[in-house]
């Protein structure tokens, strides 16, 4: 059994792919059949999350699926039955931080949800800004309490931020699963398209957060806003959304968004 840092029988294969489509990055989880994760994998989708935080030509971040039946099916349970329980605590550990830097990130991340999504790729998919799924593709769920432990991967803490802490509740607790279209309604998933022509328009939509329709600057520090306000106190949180909105009334885009309003033309945004 070998237990180093890429954990037992570690693949050497891009786990993660990445794509430039114009100012969308796209990053693939890439381990049919299901996509499941391994510390190999959340080690190469860190350093994409990275990566993708400092290319300038990048103005949205979208996480999906390889395998059109699988967004994402969690953990890989195989390689969790053959580590030690400490090494099973720092790859949790690590998985954390690797999705709390996807939330970090003042950029929008965005789930492009296909297939089944369940136990910690629900985790992984409640750490993306928007979800946006495809209908009748699959199922949404964490079924963790049935193998006896919980969503460890940020699934307790996320999911009763999404929907409340009551549905939460029921939902770890029962092992809860739903097809994809019913999760709208819970509040899961943001919006469902078609499953006809599902890629165009995802993309298309991933497009209209762009420049030059969208000032993505504006977009990533709302973003900041959001996700740091709720940790703080209502006066922290204010005093935070003051200091990004001075460093937006210095940007080019405000510049252009204030002029486009007063000559009553369509702005023209570049993210700066």
């Amino acid at each position: 059994m070998n237990e180093g840092a890429q954990g037992p029988l570690a693949s050497q294969e891009p786990l993660v792919t990445v794509e430039q489509q114009g100012a969308v990055r796209y990053l693939t989880l890439c381990n049919p059949p299901a996509n499941c994760y391994s510390h190999a994998m959340m080690k190469q989708l860190d350093q994409a999350v990275i990566d993708g935080r400092f290319c300038e030509e990048t103005h949205v971040i979208v996480l999906r699926g390889a395998e059109q039946k699988f967004f994402c099916a969690g953990a890989d349970i195989g390689m969790l039955q053959q580590v030690t329980p400490e090494w099973k605590y720092n790859f949790c550990l690590h998985a954390n931080e690797t999705l709390l830097r996807l939330e970090q990130t003042p950029k929008l991340v965005i789930a492009q949800i296909e297939g089944h999504c369940v136990g910690g790729g629900l985790e992984v998919a409640l750490a993306c800004d928007l979800r946006i799924g495809c209908s009748g593709s699959g199922k949404v769920g964490v079924p963790e309490v049935q193998l006896g432990v919980l969503p460890g991967t940020g699934g307790t803490q996320r999911l009763a931020r999404t929907i409340g802490k009551s549905k939460a509740m029921q939902w770890c607790i029962d092992g809860r699963m739903m097809e994809i279209d019913d999760a709208l309604a819970e509040g899961l998933i943001d919006r469902i398209l078609p499953a006809e022509g599902f890629q165009q328009q995802f993309h298309q939509i991933a497009c209209s957060y762009c420049p030059p329709q969208r000032a993505s600057l504006a977009v990533g520090l709302i973003k900041r806003s959001i996700q740091s306000g709720l940790e703080m106190g209502l006066h922290e949180g204010l005093a935070l959304e003051r200091e990004l909105q001075q460093r937006l009334f210095t940007s080019d885009d405000a510049g252009e968004g204030i002029s486009a309003h007063q000559q009553k033309r369509p702005p023209k945004f570049k993210g700066r």
